[in-house]
């Protein structure tokens, strides 16, 4: 089994995971061994994940409309029966 040596952890990191690890009842080294295990189960699944600026950039085109603005304009005030503001105009 190999071992592993971690340098140049600051002090308020250590501190974290020693409360980690209190309070899940594991020794620092576990409490390591469970993040990095965790970590790198979950890897996979995070890589598969798509950014929100991925998703925005699908969904460009997407919404493609033949027509004008003034007809969806009108549409959605019309759809809109309970505002007042809307039917006397903005």
């Amino acid at each position: 089994m190999a071992n592993l040596q971690i340098k140049g952890i600051d002090d308020q990191l250590y501190a974290q995971l020693k409360e980690l690890a209190a309070s899940e009842n594991r020794s620092v080294s576990q409490q390591v061994l469970f993040l990095v295990r965790s970590y790198l189960s979950k890897k996979h699944q995070l890589q598969r994940m798509k950014t929100p600026a991925q998703v925005l950039l699908e969904l460009s085109g997407s919404w493609e409309d033949s027509r004008s603005t003034e007809q969806i304009v009108a549409n959605l005030k019309k759809a809109r029966r309970n505002s007042q503001k809307l039917a006397k105009g903005l």
